[in-house]
């Protein structure tokens, strides 16, 4: 883990569902409650260490393979967007991605860490 810690946290997961989302981020935190589904948005309330956190997923973000999960507030175990693209391909077996930088003025919109099997990688990922 670095020192920099995010305000907040956005990882893109690929090809999976909504339920084995869920089951992971049942298995991250204390306590996992819905407050609203509608369509493809569904807004999510966790417990980190007895700090609240609001999540949002998002499916079929950037095509259909890829779903958004956004932790409002990073009131979580991992200080980067980054450190929870790790827990999260290795707690799903599947390729992650998230910003690269923390988005600061200047930085490339573009370039994104790709996370898979313990590796990862800068990219380039225009949608």
């Amino acid at each position: 883990m670095t020192d920099i810690r995010h305000p907040d946290i956005e990882i893109y997961v690929k090809n999976r569902s909504l339920e084995e989302i869920q089951a992971w981020l049942q298995s991250c935190s204390e306590n996992l409650t819905t407050h609203s589904s509608k369509g493809q948005i569904h807004e999510l309330q966790m417990e980190f260490l007895g700090q609240p956190v609001e999540v949002m997923i998002h499916e079929k973000v950037a095509g259909k393979a890829w779903v958004s999960v956004w932790f409002k507030t990073n009131n979580t175990s991992w200080n980067t967007d980054l450190d929870c693209a790790h827990a999260a391909s290795q707690g799903m077996d599947t390729q992650i991605r998230c910003i690269a930088s923390g988005w600061n003025d200047g930085d490339d919109p573009d370039e994104y860490w790709k996370v898979e099997n313990g590796e990862q990688e800068k990219i380039q990922w225009r949608t």
